[in-house]
């Protein structure tokens, strides 16, 4: 036996590296393979960034662990594009060759799923070399997937991190014989270094010494080749909202990939690296890096480090973009795939800042080197390299997503009309899950009863829409002081309903934080959050209905006022002698052009005789309402004409005032006489208003529930 141990021909193995991130999954293995040397060879290959002095010169920490470096290929084509990522290809193709041939290894060891590892595959594979692919059969959202799993194929003996990478792996055609499920190499170092007790001396050595555990953020962001402007795009919005949350952050430059160039220049131009709150670095080595991670507030970016060793931590992790969409994840990190708002990485940064989550284990254990090496004891350099088949089912990949966490939390909204009550459940997309409908009581005690048996049977359907309410957002008639949720003045319709407290009897109630306001400026936070006045900075919403109202959205604040009339439109007096009107006083544009107003001119010509056209269908029970009015007029009567196009201008010229005086970008007509004031209000605005205010477009809306719309939108803008 001892004869054959000596007569057993060393294996010969060749371990390429390229980068910063790929040398801290080998380098557990390279010093593994070192302390063996009877039964193994060790030769280094070194090239990419590890280069590339923009990138830190990574080669010097190699160098540092006391490897020899056999070979050094510059291979990079600078430029950070696409093509210049083709070309580093095809000059490592180039000189790959002739190192290989030179070292003639039995194996060469590749790590995952970098453009120079497909090189280096490539190269091997062609000269009849065998290939150990590290951390193969893993999924990730980017053109690294397409990179990793060409290397598989290439690859003849895989080591891999987690149960579902091995499917995968099997899926793809390989045998399952030559798959180690070992766990990810860097893991043994980690687990084993995270507990040294001059962690925070490492910390301040970077931050400062100001700096305090778990108070401070790690951000590190790469580019996505497959989709590069909005990679770029992402990287500014986390920037953006690193700098309001206002943390101390560390900040790792990109990796070499299409599109890092621009990612670093967003940063300088951020002035990020004169911001005191931020520390930039191009490297910073790997025993450093985990005691950043193992420490942080939080952590950031679409590092895969972010969601293989943080979660050995329990670190919070917040994933932006699609780099990291299918990986494995623990439940310490929270995506955000659609990272398309500073709001939206806000967010996501208090959710998750300062938390500690459960250490996971799904990238290893801490004992991957020792399987590795026992696994290349096994390879057979006399088996012939013919690869075997199988098609096992695979498992997808879940896990927790904010735009889901959004989707859920919804608001319980009222809408109390002069008719009807209305309590619905609305969730952050806008989209009304649930709805229910009671005539509205004449008095207080059963009106507020009513509100609150309502309110509290709808809760209990939630639960299995699977709604989370934040809040109870309120719609009502009449003049309202939303800071403390008081009715002061009620409409005539809604009797009872003056001086009325709303928040105390329906928080008591129900446990939850309450908002008020009338419905015109609900209308106007439906618009701003839900319609046509999203994103626009000022804009007027006027109700065309039984009376009219509106709000006004100024610097995308609502207006109310000193005493909370603000957006009273439908009271701006645009004649001293006209009509009376619900309010009193007279000439205001309600007395023309609201619905009742209408009703009041088509029932007097009615009674003159004036109305009935040939081929009207009016019938002696109906009463008479503005419907008839607007068909009498579109019939061709000219009485009828006149009433609405008086009605149309004092709207119009009601219009014309507040653009005048708050001067809008848009107005937006929303009500059941929308669709008819439209074109004439804007005929009017062309007509009479100033130059400068011509221009002012008049649109209708397109929500169906502007009340309860708005409602809800003062709960989801203010309880998230």
């Amino acid at each position: 036996m001892e004869q054959q141990n000596q007569c057993k021909k060393k294996l010969r193995l060749c371990v390429a590296t390229c980068n910063r991130a790929d040398y801290s999954k080998l380098a557990p293995i390279m010093f593994g393979i070192k302390a063996l040397p009877d039964e193994f060879e060790l030769d280094v290959v070194v090239l990419g960034s590890h280069l590339i002095d923009d990138y830190g010169n990574t080669f010097h920490m190699i160098e540092q662990d006391d490897f020899d470096i056999d070979f050094k290929l510059h291979t990079i084509v600078r430029g950070e594009d696409e093509a210049a990522m083709v070309e580093s290809v095809g000059l490592a193709l180039i000189k790959l060759p002739d190192v290989l041939q030179r070292l003639h290894p039995d194996i060469l060891i590749v790590h995952g799923d970098r453009f120079d590892a497909l090189a280096l595959a490539t190269a091997a594979a062609l000269m009849n070399i065998r290939i150990l692919h590290l951390e193969g059969g893993e999924v990730s959202g980017t053109i690294d997937d397409l990179i990793r799993h060409a290397v598989t194929k290439l690859a003849h003996y895989h080591v891999c991190c987690t149960h579902m990478a091995k499917q995968h792996l099997i899926a793809m055609c390989e045998n399952d014989s030559r798959i180690l499920l070992a766990g990810c190499p860097s893991y043994d170092k980690l687990l084993s270094s995270n507990h040294r007790d001059d962690y925070m001396d490492i910390i301040k050595e970077w931050l400062g010494n100001h700096v305090q555990e778990d108070d401070y953020i790690v951000a590190l962001q790469h580019p996505v080749t497959t989709d590069i402007q909005h990679s770029i795009k992402i990287y500014g919005l986390m920037l953006d909202a690193l700098i309001s949350f206002n943390k101390k952050t560390l900040i790792l430059f990109p990796n070499i990939d299409a599109g890092s160039k621009e990612m670093v220049r967003v940063m300088r131009k951020k002035g990020i690296e004169q911001n005191p709150m931020f520390q930039t670095v191009k490297h910073i080595p790997f025993n450093h890096f985990i005691q950043f991670v193992a420490h942080a507030g939080c952590m950031i970016g679409n590092s895969s480090s972010g969601v293989r060793e943080a979660g050995a931590f329990g670190t919070p992790v917040i994933n932006l973009g699609s780099r990291q969409t299918g990986r494995e994840t623990g439940e310490n990190v929270l995506h955000v795939q659609d990272a398309d708002s500073h709001d939206k990485i806000y967010h996501a940064l208090e959710l998750q800042f300062g938390i500690r989550y459960p250490c996971s284990k799904i990238y290893g254990d801490g004992n991957a080197v020792p399987r590795i090496l026992k696994f290349l004891r096994t390879i057979d350099l006399d088996e012939p390299l013919q690869k075997t088949f199988c098609f096992p089912p695979v498992k997808d990949c879940l896990f927790k997503d904010i735009d889901h966490i959004l989707e859920t939390q919804s608001a319980l909204v009222i809408d109390l009309g002069g008719t009807n009550l209305r309590v619905a459940i609305v969730c952050m997309k806008g989209n009304i899950m649930k709805k229910n409908t009671q005539p509205n009581p004449k008095n207080f005690e059963e009106r507020l009863e009513l509100i609150i048996k309502m309110c509290k049977e709808t809760m209990q359907e939630a639960v299995s829409l699977n709604c989370r309410i934040l809040g109870v957002g309120m719609s009502t008639g009449g003049r309202v002081n939303p800071k403390e949720c008081v009715v002061l003045e009620s409409t005539k319709l809604i009797q009872e309903w003056a001086s009325v407290d709303l928040r105390t009897p329906i928080s008591n109630a129900l446990n939850l934080p309450v908002w008020v306001d009338n419905d015109g400026n609900c209308a106007a936070l439906a618009e701003r959050k839900f319609g046509l006045g999203k994103g626009v900075e000022n804009f007027v919403t006027v109700i065309t209905g039984t009376g009219i109202g509106g709000g006004i959205i100024l610097h995308y604040e609502l207006i109310h006022g000193s005493t909370f009339c603000a957006g009273e439109l439908g009271h701006i007096m645009v004649s001293l002698e006209g009509p009376e009107c619900s309010c009193g006083s007279h000439g205001c544009i309600e007395a023309y052009a609201s619905g009742m107003a209408l009703q009041r001119e088509a029932k007097r010509l009615h009674a003159e005789g004036l109305l009935k056209m040939d081929g009207m269908d009016m019938k002696r029970s109906e009463p008479i309402t503005a419907a008839h009015l607007i068909s009498a007029a579109k019939m061709g009567n000219s009485s009828a004409a006149a009433v609405l196009k008086k009605a149309s201008t004092a709207l119009g010229v009601g219009i014309i005032n507040i653009l005048h005086t708050t001067n809008p970008s848009l107005v937006i007509l929303s009500g059941v006489l929308a669709s008819y004031y439209q074109e004439p209000m804007q005929q009017i605005i062309s007509d009479r208003a100033l130059v400068s205010a011509q221009s002012v477009k008049v649109v209708k809306s397109h929500l169906e529930e502007p009340a309860l719309l708005g409602a809800a939108s003062m709960v989801l803008d203010y309880a998230t």
